[in-house]
């Protein structure tokens, strides 16, 4: 765990001896412990980076002697060369409209952006969304020829026998 993810579960744990009964908004408690870590001195901030240096160590030293159960595959990785998913019609539609959005509203997050574009999503007719839909079609269709020639062109059959 992290130092601030010590002071955050210290935190926690604080106000639940203060406040036994009360229910907690984890946004608003979130961002009460970021104001003040952010005005935390390195000093007090010592405490939590000693404690997540030991657990450091301590994770360090299990991995060592980590085995996998039997049974449990390890994670598989995508080849780099294997075609791209393609974007939806929703995606395709936000590709269009985020520039416009951040010209508008340059001091927007990039989660407000992304509400902003589901609303405007979601207030499109369907007519609107019809051109979006036909090209993600065509982009959906194209992936599908590209994934079908890279498994075949990937996984070469051998004709000769092993005799």
């Amino acid at each position: 765990m992290s130092s601030y993810a010590y002071f955050v579960q210290t935190c926690r744990e604080e106000n639940k001896k203060k406040h036994p009964d009360a229910s907690v908004s984890f946004s608003e408690f979130s961002k009460k412990c970021y104001e003040r870590w952010r005005t935390m001195s390195a000093k007090e901030k010592g405490k939590f980076e000693d404690m997540a240096k030991a657990d450091k160590v301590r994770y360090e030293r299990e991995m060592k002697g980590y085995v996998p159960p039997k049974g449990e595959s390890k994670k598989k990785f995508k080849d780099p060369n294997a075609p791209k998913r393609p974007p939806s019609a929703f995606f395709l539609f936000c590709s269009d409209h985020r520039p416009k959005i951040k010209g508008e509203h340059p001091g927007l997050t990039i989660g407000d952006i992304a509400k902003k574009l589901g609303e405007m999503w979601n207030n499109t007719t369907s007519d609107d969304k019809v051109p979006y839909e036909k090209k993600a079609a065509k982009l959906k269709e194209k992936y599908e020829n590209d994934v079908a020639a890279y498994r075949s062109k990937g996984k070469p059959v051998s004709e000769k026998s092993s005799c």
